[in-house]
């Protein structure tokens, strides 16, 4: 029976959640990700930027943020993990593309992760593991509506009702279970929404382009 699979970062590495076609599902976590995207699966997506230009905002992150807003990070770069420092980012981007061209805080603090993904990625790997945006992948599941907040308590149930709706019945009980590990709520909810992408998204963002390493940039919902 294929197995959906979707990951989040968190703070201490990546958390998987994965759906059958029979409605089996389940969550797991682990430092890195390679032992997670070893699990059998026919499709999986991941929170996470793949495809980065050296330079510039990506297409899809550009429209993405037309529809759910600022969500969407922009300023997602090869070779970001490089800089010794956040400032030190910001000052070549400044001087090279213009002033308001650098990178944010929350962009900064993911940047091992990008790398990660970015070592792992080949274009081969992503006919089977591509990129998704749970914001994006929630807009669209909630009939292209934004929701309200994701730190808010109604927020958070609208997420965990759409979840539940397309087969991640345990969620609330997962969100139990995570005390002690490092997840975050909001990163298995999620997880939980990439693997309803990896099941059931047919649609993206994006411009068609490839980045130098012939990395689709394209956001999946």
């Amino acid at each position: 029976m294929p197995n959906y699979l979707g990951l989040d970062g968190f703070r201490f590495g990546w958390v998987a959640a994965w759906i059958d076609d029979r409605g089996g599902h389940c969550f797991d976590y682990s430092p890195g990700l390679t032992r997670l995207l070893a699990m059998p699966h026919a499709r999986a997506m991941i929170d996470m930027p793949i495809g980065l230009e050296p330079s510039g905002y990506r297409a899809c992150d550009l429209h993405a943020r037309e529809l759910i807003g600022p969500a969407v990070f922009l300023g997602a770069r090869r070779d970001l993990w490089t800089f010794p420092d956040m400032a030190a980012a910001n000052r070549y981007y400044w001087a090279h593309e213009g002033q308001g061209r650098g990178v944010s805080a929350q962009l900064w603090n993911i940047r091992d992760k990008l790398r990660e993904v970015d070592a792992i990625m080949t274009p081969v790997r992503q006919a089977t593991i591509g990129e998704a945006h749970p914001e994006l992948i929630f807009w669209n599941l909630a009939g292209r509506i934004r929701l309200e907040s994701k730190t808010s308590p109604r927020g958070r149930a609208q997420r965990v009702a759409l979840l539940k709706d397309r087969g991640f019945t345990k969620i609330e009980t997962w969100l139990t279970q995570r005390h002690g590990t490092g997840i975050g709520r909001d990163d298995l909810i999620d997880a939980c929404a990439c693997a309803v992408a990896a099941r059931d998204s047919k649609q993206f963002v994006g411009d068609g382009k490839t980045d130098p390493r012939g990395l689709r940039m394209e956001i999946n919902y």
